[in-house]
């Protein structure tokens, strides 16, 4: 599938009122790992409360240690500060990483807004070295913003 037959999926998917918003952002990393191929772990964090630190709230793919992840720590926490995407074409070359698996070569964070506040974000991994690219960046902005309308 293509992103572009991906976006009715994701509306779909978030509009279905008879799941809690967890199941529905849980079948949207299963959505995006089953139907794009280098789309290895598919995550959702969300600012945990007060806290400078975000916390996982679903995941798709391996298993990981790293539910919590203080801000500026990692892709994710870096994200949290800048509120800004980060394409990682190669996650050796990244001072800041957290090793989630020895696999990952690549990752992709699109930070999520909500009235202006950037309140979690979706982190992708991937065992292909170097695969993201705009398209990914705008598809990944889209399923943001669609996710936002439901928090």
């Amino acid at each position: 599938m293509t992103f572009e037959d991906l976006k009715p999926e994701v509306v779909s998917i978030l509009q279905n009122t008879g799941q809690s918003v967890t199941e529905r952002l849980h079948e949207i990393c299963q959505l995006l790992k089953d139907h794009i191929t280098y789309y290895d772990w598919v995550g959702f964090y969300f600012k945990n409360g007060d806290k400078e630190e975000l916390k996982l709230r679903t995941y798709v793919g391996a298993e990981t240690e790293h539910d919590i992840i203080p801000f500026g720590k990692g892709i994710c926490g870096q994200v949290a500060l800048s509120n800004e995407n980060f394409v990682v074409p190669d996650v050796q070359a990244q001072d800041n990483y957290i090793a989630c698996s020895f696999a990952v070569k690549s990752e992709i964070v699109i930070p999520l807004f909500k009235d202006g506040e950037n309140i979690g974000q979706i982190d992708i991994d991937s065992e292909t070295p170097d695969p993201f690219n705009e398209e990914d960046e705008r598809f990944l902005e889209f399923v943001n913003q669609e996710v936002a309308k439901i928090l």
